[in-house]
């Protein structure tokens, strides 16, 4: 089975599954959560009253609302900072449109205390990226002389950004129609996902390693990927797909706390597993056959 014969095409629905994500955050960028711009929001269950009361108890506060989202008898209404003390007046005045109503959280992050939470979120993703690459690069580094254990590294660093781009592209798109804020948590799940994209890949490399000194010499490089990714498609298939019914269960059942959580992990496994066998093997080949042209010319 020569799943390599349409490398190139397997390239292209790679950058077409990012185009989407690329056109909404060019255009509307990432919804933030407080984690990062800073604010408060307070989640309340209601029984009357309805988001213009709830807007209307903060502007009499001279509070600047930034954001009111309903689900259900649920109302989240996000606001500049407040302190503990204004809260409870204004919960005061709700509770006189509404006596049944009932403060879920209350939670309050300080500007500077957003803009570090941003910070290092990109430098973790920046610092994990580099270190995976020299790792994967130095693990690699006993393949035959003629290839290049760095360039192991870096195909696999495209395929996990691209993973990455996949994940933050949908949360774009899911910012836009629906109002869905990044935070913390979403942090979380992209780290997850890098890890996760490496690993599989990482499994489809070493077979590649393992095979380029134990199948004939007289074998292309891009047949020993192919005969490797053939031996390794049942397993990756297999494993992601045990994590895809458990993250589709969890979507399903569980808290609306970890929906969006766990929705980014199952959009980033799903992009992961085609990743890691479609997007990082036949960059590798790709890259290895012009490096070849290359020596021959010379």
């Amino acid at each position: 089975m020569n799943l390599l014969k349409h490398k190139t095409y397997y390239l292209i629905f790679s950058f077409i599954l990012m185009i989407p994500g690329i056109v909404f955050i060019a255009k509307d960028g990432l919804k933030l959560g407080i984690d990062f711009t800073g604010g408060s929001v307070s989640t309340y269950k209601v029984s009357t009253a309805n988001e213009k009361d709830l807007e209307e108890a903060y502007t009499k506060q001279q509070v600047d609302v930034l954001g009111i989202n309903k689900t259900g008898n649920t109302i989240t209404i996000r606001t500049k900072p407040i302190d503990t003390t204004k809260n409870a007046s204004i919960v005061k005045d709700l509770k006189e449109k509404d006596s049944k109503l009932e403060v879920s959280s209350f939670e309050t992050i300080g500007p500077t205390v957003g803009g570090e939470t941003t910070k290092k979120a990109f430098m973790s993703v920046l610092i994990s990226s580099f270190a995976i690459m020299l790792y994967i690069a130095y693990s690699f580094k006993n393949i035959p002389a003629s290839y290049s254990s760095l360039r192991f590294g870096i195909s696999a660093i495209i395929a996990m950004l691209h993973d990455a781009f996949i994940v933050v592209g949908s949360f774009a798109i899911l910012g836009h129609y629906l109002k869905v804020e990044i935070d913390a948590l979403f942090i979380t799940a992209l780290l997850t996902v890098i890890g996760f994209s490496v690993h599989d890949t990482i499994v489809v490399f070493d077979r590649i390693r393992e095979n380029l000194n134990k199948l004939p010499k007289t074998l292309s490089f891009a047949e020993v990927a192919n005969y490797s990714l053939v031996e390794t498609l049942n397993r990756s298939l297999t494993t992601s797909l045990t994590v895809i019914i458990t993250l589709s269960s969890l979507f399903v059942l569980g808290g609306a706390s970890i929906r969006y959580f766990v929705l980014a992990l199952l959009v980033g496994i799903l992009s992961g597993t085609y990743s890691s066998l479609f997007t990082a093997t036949p960059i590798l080949v790709i890259w290895e056959s012009f490096a070849k042209s290359g020596k021959k010319k010379k």
